[in-house]
């Protein structure tokens, strides 16, 4: 992959827009709609321009590069099953008791010395071009702002390397950078980070701290810089394991990290640990904006790159998106790494409109009562995979955790109250619903047992469901039911919210012979035709502790909270494209959608007041 535009054309269906195209807004929006087609592809903008600025830039960006699942085990050269077996083996490897089992333990061994990162000396294909601290200008990137109500344009595919104070420990993240002006950037590393972790020791030794920033190499690299590798572990050491080959670094030329010799630009700075501005908004990957943040600033030392670059992006908003098939790679190859935590685990799949941290499903062998709660318990402690809000827990007779319908009636048919556990723990900075920031409530269901005995008691159609609750509350507008077939129906109704739903909550409690699960969405930007996207806005609106109750029947407050439900906090909006800008990208022929689309996806709002 020594050029990836080459390889793409070759191996990814790589399409390439000549258009000159605004970083602004337009070049995004392309690309957050091709990803969401069933057939996506990667995309070349040969011509990427900024009206606004009225820059033309001189190198491509590339975006969607992990457009598919076939393109994805293309870019691991193997599927990402094979990747699991390998670390599954060394995870087993046992000292060798005979003379044969050394013998045939040497191949094994003699593979990892791939694994380690190679340092090289001298300088790399990254540093052809090299422009001084006097001459840095960020203006020169093709930097896009996705979104309409962004704070700012973001780098949002940047491999973020950093090591401990004491050189000891590096990291590779991939935190989004805010470009503030021609020399500086926002710092984006969440608080549970390696990173920000690193910088916590240099605020307290008062030093700067030194940062390289590269953008674009092996696509190889951007997925190890999200890989949830252990802390203290240099996720480069995952690339080499994948390639069968040592990492390439060549050393910063203003600092003492080392970055991929063949990555296409790298970005040199150090952060001061004094000083820090607003970062955001920004539409991210939750299908929210998050809200304005202190966070530290990068200045930059020197910028330095291939002679002919390219700048690759991602964009982030609802899904389903890039992270779809990154985060499938991810969730193959780390599935070894769940089992010591949890040895009876079979299987586990985090659906990407679940947002990944929102919601995992999870197979298992049960042995005995309990076990799915100690599951859970183990899930919620230990690394990333303590940030999942959501943890839904079959056994080893259920269907595919892929086939999603058939696994849906199979957990359906085995919930009820006493089966679903409430608590709480540590939520992602991104989280939004929690009533406190990082802290929130947890919901398991242990769908592991036999299915519940007792059923609906008299369904009614959606009509006359809707006409009865409708008596009960003016605020109910609309009504859909899903998975009639099971001991427990789902009623989503949807809302024009006007006092705290706790009161249609306490309404509808009569109706215990009609509704056994219970969601309520607002009107506003819903449709409750489209389980997908409801399956969105649920996971990632509730807090469990405050919005799910269990008696008389299990009820779910999913709407947007605010001062009516004693929400303090502001609650972020949705990321919308902008409609001006969709307009002129189809009337130039640059995108086709249609109606249907736009709101199957949530692009543009709608149900307005």
């Amino acid at each position: 992959m020594q050029d990836v535009v080459a390889w793409l054309k070759e191996h990814g269906n790589l399409k390439i827009i000549d258009t000159p195209l605004d970083v602004e807004l337009e070049i995004p929006h392309v690309a957050y709609i091709e990803v969401k087609k069933e057939d996506s592809r990667p995309i070349l903008f040969t011509q990427p321009i900024n009206r606004a600025k009225g820059i033309t830039y001189d190198m491509p960006v590339l975006m969607n590069i992990f457009a598919n699942k076939a393109l994805t085990q293309d870019i691991f050269g193997k599927h990402p099953d094979l990747v699991a077996e390998g670390i599954d083996e060394l995870l087993k490897l046992k000292p060798p008791k005979a003379f044969i089992d050394k013998i045939k333990m040497i191949p094994k061994l003699f593979s990892l010395k791939n694994v380690f990162p190679k340092r090289l000396k001298g300088r790399g294909a990254c540093q052809e071009v090299v422009i001084p601290k006097e001459r840095v200008d960020l203006d020169a990137l093709p930097i896009l702002k996705t979104w309409e109500e962004d704070g700012g344009a973001f780098i949002t595919m940047g491999q973020v390397y950093t090591q401990s104070l004491d050189g000891s420990m590096q990291n590779l993240g991939m935190y989004r950078l805010q470009q503030y002006d021609k020399n500086r950037l926002g710092m984006h590393w969440q608080i549970h980070k390696d990173a920000s972790h690193f910088f916590d020791q240099y605020q307290r030794a008062g030093k700067k701290m030194p940062i390289s920033v590269a953008i674009g190499g092996d696509p190889l690299y951007i997925w190890c810089g999200q890989a949830p590798m252990p802390h203290g572990m240099f996720e480069m050491l995952l690339y080499g394991f994948v390639r069968g080959e040592n990492a390439q670094l060549v050393k910063s030329l203003t600092n003492e990290i080392y970055i991929p010799k063949d990555v296409d630009i790298v970005i040199e700075g150090f952060v001061d640990p004094e000083l820090t501005e607003i970062e955001g908004p920004f539409g991210d990957h939750t299908g929210y904006y998050t809200l304005k943040e202190p966070f530290p600033v990068m200045e930059v030392e020197t910028i330095t790159m291939k002679k002919n670059p390219v700048f690759a992006a991602t964009v982030v908003g609802k899904p389903p998106l890039e992270d779809k098939y990154m985060g499938w790679a991810t969730e193959r190859v780390f599935l070894p790494m769940l089992k010591p935590m949890a040895p009876d685990l079979i299987d586990y799949n985090m659906p990407e409109n679940g947002v990944f941290h929102n919601l995992i499903l999870a197979k298992m062998k049960t042995l005995y009562k309990g076990h799915a709660m100690q599951f859970m318990h183990a899930f919620w402690g230990v690394g990333q995979m303590s940030f999942v809000k959501h943890a839904i827990f079959v056994g080893e007779d259920a269907p595919k955790l892929e086939s999603f319908e058939a696994l849906t009636t199979h957990i359906l048919n085995r919930l009820s109250p006493e089966r679903v556990f409430i608590t709480q723990g540590i939520v992602d900075h991104l989280d939004h619903s929690s009533s406190e920031q990082f802290v929130g409530g947890k919901l398991g269901i242990d769908a592991t047992g036999s299915e519940v005995e007792a059923s609906l008691a008299c369904l009614l159609d959606d009509e006359t469901l809707l006409e009865r609750l409708q008596a009960c509350d003016g605020s109910v507008v609309g009504l859909k039911q899903y998975f009639t077939h099971t001991k427990n129906p789902l009623c989503v109704v949807s809302v024009n919210k006007n006092a705290s739903m706790k009161t249609l909550m306490k309404s509808v409690e009569g109706l215990s012979k009609h509704i056994r699960v219970f969601i309520i969405v607002d009107a506003q930007n819903n449709d409750i035709d489209e389980p997908y996207m409801l399956v969105w806005r649920v996971v990632n609106n509730i807090d469990a502790s405050r919005d799910v109750l269990l008696k008389p029947f299990i009820m779910v407050d999913a709407t947007n909270k605010n001062s009516l439900d004693g929400f303090e906090r502001e609650w972020p909006g949705d990321t919308f494209c902008t409609k001006s800008v969709l307009d002129s990208l189809q009337e130039r022929g640059i995108i086709e959608i249609d109606d249907a689309f736009i709101q199957k996806f949530g692009l543009l709002p709608f149900n307005q007041d």
